[in-house]
């Protein structure tokens, strides 16, 4: 029955979207992290990545992207991959699976059109540098 499967929630996870801090590439490219702000690692990490909406009264769709991390380690960041900052116009999302004390668990982060902006910045743990985040 559905009733019991336990509902547990997504805790001491985040999804991050910093500049890239190369030189040459600053402004073109950002990068997205996976945060597990966790004591313990993480295993079997799944990310699905996709951009969608309308830009420029066209409706456009990216690519969906996958990742995969056999363990992330506590307390630590993983870069998942670049983003192009002309797809901040767009509802980028990242779908994240992942094992932790035996159960599988699973949460949708979206960064909605014109959130990924300096506006919205904050410190970015393990990374030193700033940059938006959901948790």
């Amino acid at each position: 029955m559905k009733k019991d499967i336990p509902q547990l929630k997504v805790v001491d996870l985040a999804v991050a979207i910093a500049p890239r801090q190369e030189e040459g590439v600053q402004g073109e490219l950002w990068d997205t992290f996976l945060i597990n702000l966790k004591e313990e690692p993480i295993r079997n990490v799944l990310i699905s990545s996709r951009g969608y909406g309308e830009l420029d009264g066209e409706q456009l769709q990216t690519t969906t992207l996958r990742h995969f991390f056999e363990e992330i380690p506590p307390l630590s960041a993983a870069q998942i991959e670049p983003i192009q900052t002309s797809l901040f116009g767009l509802n980028n999302e990242y779908w994240v699976s992942f094992s932790f004390n035996d159960y599988m668990y699973d949460k949708k982060y979206t960064f909605v059109q014109g959130s990924i902006s300096e506006d919205y910045f904050t410190s970015i743990p393990f990374l030193d540098c700033q940059g938006v985040m959901i948790r």
